[in-house]
């Protein structure tokens, strides 16, 4: 069965369909093994990063492929026993259902994954109708997904923010990042799903009547681009230096710091105001001009992410919903997959999993029916 790491292949895969690709990334995993070892990689630091991460995604497939192989013996052994001391038998049948298990947790890993899932993401939080409402409730989003972040031990920098008169946010840009020592979880894997018009239905602080109204915030989730995914010819850009200001149009800072980029070829405008100098805020426009331009790149190269790309949010409209936060029922309901939990105030707290559990396994259901 094994020698040393090695693992042999005789019954490792729940199928045959699946054993020639068991034996590709097997052997895949062991030369990143052989490849980390060396120092010299070390010495590029993305190329390590690189090798890293696709190392940590073949971690569980090896780890469950030696699972399965073990409990496999032990069965074997419990039965030759059992064929001599009934008393084996029992053994043998829980050892039966622990493979079954373990077979599909490992069909469900050899499912093609989001070739994004481990990366990092900024997430673009937008106040849509509703006025003061509904920036309030874009602030109310970057707080939930910074309280998510920080619990699974992710890293959040906010890369601009434009605040409203009452203390919330007209947009706002914020970056997470996996660390060591953090979720083993892609951040891209988990905040996917994000992307669309979250509706909030409550009674707002500017309503004196008390009456329950419904406003919305886009959020929009994009992959960070590192500098080997997108180049950029400064050709291409057209650099905009403007004052920077604040809730009513009051000045914030005396000198022209705030940085508005255009790309030319493609019309995207990127603007950023939050840093104290010119060259810190273009530097961040930079961050979102390439996160946008490689989900552009992806739009058009990929038909499934052109697919995942239409559900996020278009126009800041009511209709276009994904999700309804209820605030007088307490309630959560997220209507791509009918999911529904009366524990508003926890989620906003940053208790996310279960709502993105519920996404994450319907996203598994349609691609096992489809394998």
């Amino acid at each position: 069965m094994k020698a040393g790491n090695s693992i042999t292949m005789a019954d490792s895969a729940p199928s045959d369909a699946h054993s020639d690709r068991i034996v590709s990334l097997l052997s895949e995993h062991a030369e990143l093994e052989r490849e980390l070892a060396d120092p010299a990689v070390h010495t590029d630091a993305a190329r390590a990063r690189q090798l890293g991460r696709r190392y940590a995604e073949l971690g569980p497939i090896v780890a469950t492929v030696r699972d399965l192989d073990a409990t496999r013996a032990d069965r074997d052994a419990a039965a030759e026993l059992a064929s001599e001391d009934a008393s084996f038998a029992a053994e043998a049948s829980q050892l039966d259902a622990h493979i079954a298990e373990l077979e599909t947790v490992l069909s469900e890993l050899l499912v093609p994954r989001d070739p994004n899932d481990s990366k990092d993401v900024i997430l673009e939080i937008k106040a849509g109708e509703g006025g003061e409402e509904s920036a309030l409730f874009a602030g109310d989003l970057l707080r939930m997904y910074t309280r998510y972040a920080e619990r699974h031990g992710w890293k959040t920098e906010i890369i601009d923010v434009t605040e409203s008169d009452l203390g919330g946010y007209k947009d706002a840009a914020l970056a997470v990042k996996s660390k060591p020592g953090g979720s083993h979880s892609g951040v891209w894997a988990r905040l996917k799903y994000e992307g669309g018009v979250h509706r909030v239905q409550r009674v707002p602080v500017t309503e004196s009547q008390g009456r329950i109204h419904t406003s919305a915030a886009g959020v929009m989730v994009m992959v960070e681009a590192e500098d080997v995914d997108v180049t950029i010819d400064s050709q291409d850009l057209r650099i905009d230096v403007y004052r920077s200001s604040g809730p009513g149009g009051q000045s914030v800072n005396t000198t022209d710091s705030a940085v508005r980029i255009t790309h030319i070829p493609t019309g995207i405008v990127v603007s950023c105001q939050n840093e104290k100098s010119q060259l810190q805020n273009k530097e961040q426009a930079l961050r979102i001009l390439r996160a946008r331009l490689l989900a552009a790149a992806q739009d058009e190269a990929d038909v499934a992410a052109s697919d995942a790309r239409r559900s996020q949010v278009r126009t800041v409209d009511r209709s276009e919903r994904i999700r309804t936060y209820n605030f007088p029922e307490n309630r959560i309901s997220d209507h791509r997959v009918n999911f529904k939990a009366y524990n508003l105030d926890h989620v906003l707290e940053g208790e996310l999993d279960a709502v993105l559990d519920a996404l994450s396994a319907a996203d598994m259901a349609t691609k096992l029916a489809a394998e």
